[in-house]
């Protein structure tokens, strides 16, 4: 069994609030902030712009914020500078011109990666992890911005693209009081947030449950309709009175009906980002000693998932999976059989 993490540093060696100068019922406005008629215009720069990144980066321009960009994908950057935002040619570049970096990245190396290269920066306050990137890393991210003065939040978000894109994510947020209360307004923009506490870590933690929960959902949602399916019930059919009775999920609900049944498998979350997620999550609750017997029969079915359906699937294409071993097909449609 791995050891236990190291303990959570504590906030007053992450924040500098003599720096922040932020005092509740303070006059004194930020500044890098200027005022609208109807609101304080920030500052931001942000990391990863990708399905779910330049969504939020669209409602925080829309929302009247100053907001910088750094992507690899000089393609992903090109579509979100056509809507008003800046680009900078790196994430140090990015944070000199900015006092909020915020960061949507698809796991904890980029996430450290991010941190690392914000770190020195001049001028740059608060670090706000919006991916899902891990416990572990929120808290070696906390550590590695301490001695700079940068207040890190993890915040990871739940809602997909839609909820990015109507402004409808619910957001975890752990770090200092002081730094999620200065970013909060910018968080509303994207959706609802949940402050979960002051530990680095916390909102992490949050999330994977949730993700975890969700594959589960998913995975016996595929056994369950593969049962039917071969019995001879209709798919359709099965759905609708498992979604008003005590089966019903998230896969019931919404995976099965808009992205299964119709043999699109466009529900928009990568198998691989499950499948990472469902994996920090098992390390975390191992360093934890708390026993995950079903997560890890649903890792095991995401890394199956993976390797029949290949790095790029659909998290929705695990039915694939099962339906290759019941010999049964859920749904209609012509046949779209996939090779990869």
């Amino acid at each position: 069994m791995r050891s236990p993490l190291p303990p959570y540093l504590p906030i007053g060696a992450i924040v500098d609030l003599t720096r922040q100068k932020r005092k509740a019922g303070s006059s004194e406005r930020p500044r890098h902030a200027t005022r609208g008629a109807n609101a304080v215009t920030e500052r931001i720069g942000f990391v990863g712009v990708g399905r779910m990144g330049s969504n939020m980066v669209t409602r925080l321009l829309a929302a009247g914020h100053a907001v910088t960009v750094y992507d690899p994908n000089p393609e992903a950057v090109a579509a979100v500078t056509a809507k008003g935002a800046s680009a900078a040619r790196s994430p140090a570049e990015l944070a000199a011109a900015a006092p909020i970096v915020m960061a949507s990245v698809p796991g904890p190396a980029e996430a450290r990666a991010t941190a690392r290269a914000i770190a020195g920066a001049e001028g740059v306050e608060i670090f706000v992890d919006l991916s899902t990137s891990g416990t572990a890393a929120a808290r070696d991210i906390a550590a590695m911005l301490a001695p700079s003065g940068v207040a890190a939040i993890d915040a990871p978000v739940s809602g997909g693209v839609k909820g990015a894109r109507d402004g409808k994510l619910a957001i975890m947020a752990s770090g200092p009081a002081a730094a999620i209360a200065r970013v909060k307004p910018l968080l509303e923009v994207l959706g609802r947030v949940f402050v979960v506490g002051e530990q680095p870590g916390l909102g992490q933690t949050v999330k994977l449950a949730n993700n975890l929960m969700s594959a589960c959902a998913l995975a016996i949602t595929c056994e369950a309709l593969a049962m039917g399916v071969k019995a001879g019930v209709d798919p359709a059919v099965m759905l609708d009175i498992l979604n008003v009775s005590s089966g019903r999920n998230s896969a019931t609900q919404d995976k099965f009906p808009k992205h299964v049944l119709n043999r699109r498998f466009d529900f928009g979350f990568a198998n691989a980002l499950s499948f990472k997620d469902v994996r920090l999550c098992l390390d975390e609750a191992e360093a934890l000693g708390v026993p995950m017997v079903v997560g890890a029969a649903v890792r095991q079915m995401l890394s199956i998932t993976h390797n029949m359906c290949g790095p790029q699937a659909d998290c929705t294409e695990m039915v694939r999976v099962v339906e290759s071993w019941a010999g049964c097909r859920i749904g209609g449609g012509q046949s779209e059989e996939k090779t990869r």
